[in-house]
């Protein structure tokens, strides 16, 4: 099919949630590069939304897929002991502050599963405890507790009254509007600690640490979701690390699968232990294929040190960014290799991104005019050097 009679059948058949999409169809992939259905090659700086951490057809997770496929177990359910399961759960756990891990399919399901285990774990303990705190321009997901959970008046305004009750939000790296939120009923503090959707935006060293702090003296469980931060991303396994603060409870996706659908829950065993018996599940969360993907994929990620990969790639990449003459970039900011170009109002970010996707360059946006880059980690300094090349041609032409 050529792209044309694509978009016919998808505006034909497909639930138009993303309106009208960038005009391409990627067909296959290598290392940093996709190609379309006409064959014309892209360098890609979005990583399907800091999904592919390790980029397109690499051994790590190809060669997983196939050798688990040719098995013929792709999924036999959770009522049996599942052995990829089991060895992820444990290299988590070994890598991490968490003594217990459940997967699920998704961000949203593990952002869900995280607010619904804090609820137990309240309840355990015979306290009214239900209220859930998170953040102003946060993205937590799109299902209806999720979207309760998100601090985006676009994304909540058609779902009102929310579901669950109970969850509200505060400015973001403001302790004192925290602090003015929080009462006898509050159970959990929930946040991101860069924002992504939100902007690209790093949480205050300081800020951190606080609502650590606060947590810990008012018996509030803290956390974080790790869902585009996580697995390296940041220039650390996890970005909370970083900050040197250890959540209660901190969720994980996207570069967990690399490309294949894997979420995650990891908790200290003082908060899992209110999980009991039939409490929660998952038809395919968990699954033989995605386990053994992901367990291929952290494997290879922990043993060459993609932390210290992300960290290098990503001070390259904000240097290039940063000395880059132009009055339409007002601020480049971020971690590692999430990195967030904030752009003056008059050049928008969406435009931008589908000038530099019509030179072959695929970037992403985030909220308040930002221009997102989340690249495969594998990504050389030829591409960013092309990349940035473009930018400032792009830049120029807009």
């Amino acid at each position: 099919m050529n792209l044309q009679q694509i978009k016919d059948l998808d505006s034909a058949h497909f639930l138009g949630v993303f309106g009208e999409r960038c005009p391409v169809c990627f067909t296959r992939g290598e290392g940093c590069t996709l190609y379309d259905q006409d064959g014309k090659a892209y360098t890609d700086l979005f990583a399907g939304i800091a999904v592919n951490a390790l980029g397109y057809n690499h051994p790590a997770v190809t060669d997983a897929i196939v050798a688990q496929a040719k098995t013929g177990v792709l999924h036999t359910s959770n009522l049996y002991y599942v052995a990829p399961q089991a060895e992820l759960a444990a290299l988590l756990c070994k890598h991490t502050f968490a003594d217990r891990v459940f997967f699920s399919n998704s961000g949203a399901e593990a952002n869900e599963g995280a607010m619904k285990l804090a609820r137990k774990y309240f309840y355990k303990q015979g306290s009214g405890r239900y209220k859930i705190i998170s953040a102003d321009h946060s993205f937590h997901g799109r299902t209806i507790a999720t979207v309760a959970a998100t601090g985006h008046d676009y994304y909540q305004a058609p779902y009102r009254p929310l579901l669950p009750q109970g969850l509200t939000q505060v400015p973001y790296n403001d302790i004192d509007a925290l602090k003015a939120a929080v009462d006898e009923e509050t159970a959990a503090i929930l946040l991101e600690p860069m924002q992504g959707e939100g902007g690209v935006t790093p949480a205050d060293p300081d800020y951190l640490k606080a609502v650590r702090a606060l947590c810990d003296e008012q018996g509030i469980l803290l956390i974080f979701d790790e869902v585009q931060t996580g697995v390296c991303r940041t220039g650390s396994l996890y970005c909370c690390e970083q900050y040197g603060v250890t959540p209660d409870i901190m969720t994980s996706a996207k570069g967990l699968g690399c490309g294949f659908p894997i979420g995650a829950i990891l908790a200290t065993e003082k908060v899992a232990s209110a999980i009991a018996v039939g409490d929660h599940g998952s038809t395919f969360g968990g699954n033989t294929l995605a386990c053994a993907v992901s367990l291929s994929v952290m494997r290879y990620m922990i043993d060459n040190d993609y932390s210290a990969v992300a960290k290098t790639k990503g001070e390259y990449l904000m240097g290039k960014l940063r000395a880059v003459k132009s009055d339409k970039i007002v601020d480049v900011r971020g971690m590692g290799m999430l990195i967030g170009i904030q752009l003056a109002d008059a050049c928008a970010a969406g435009a931008l991104s589908r000038k530099l996707l019509g030179m072959g360059f695929v970037a992403g946006t985030a909220a308040g005019n930002v221009l997102r880059l989340a690249p495969p980690l594998v990504i050389s300094e030829k591409e960013m050097d092309a990349f940035v090349e473009a930018l400032e041609t792009a830049l120029a032409d807009m």
